[in-house]
């Protein structure tokens, strides 16, 4: 019974950190792809569902906690001002488990002001599209990268 839960609370625990750790150790763990999905979807969503509640709130402790005189305009405060009115809140969500970690998409759709259903939505939508779309990479092209 401990091996089988672990088998699942392993994917889950990592995916609310880096999303790609997910898929990864799920098909390590011989889950199946709608498995690995649900759990991967599951370990993101508990951090966005988390941030997005107690979001400004622990952003201002963070920041004052470890950076209490930063400045406001530097090169990475400009970097994420201009992704946001680039792409804004679609955008974001959609590439928060592709190139962020589950944490920092969240906090950069709450600072710039979205609204906590529209965080949601679409952070779940991208959620589960990355899942399995990294599911099945992983799993149908992994001989094909080990062999190069």
């Amino acid at each position: 019974m401990e091996l089988g839960l672990a088998k699942y609370l392993a994917p889950y625990l990592l995916s609310t950190l880096k999303f790609v750790f997910g898929p990864t150790l799920g098909l390590a763990a011989g889950l199946s792809v709608f498995e690995i999905v649900l759990v991967t979807t599951a370990g993101m969503m508990t951090t966005v569902v988390v941030l997005t509640y107690a979001g400004a709130g622990f952003r201002f402790w963070v920041v004052n906690k470890f950076n209490p005189n930063r400045r406001l305009f530097t090169k990475k405060t400009r970097r994420f001002v201009k992704i946001w009115r680039k792409y804004g809140v679609y955008g974001v969500s959609f590439l928060t488990p592709l190139l962020l970690m589950p944490a920092g998409g969240t906090l950069i759709v709450i600072a710039f002001g979205a609204k906590r259903h529209q965080v949601l939505i679409n952070m779940l939508i991208s959620a589960i599209f990355w899942s399995f779309v990294q599911t099945i990479f992983f799993k149908y092209f992994s001989d094909q990268i080990t062999s190069i």
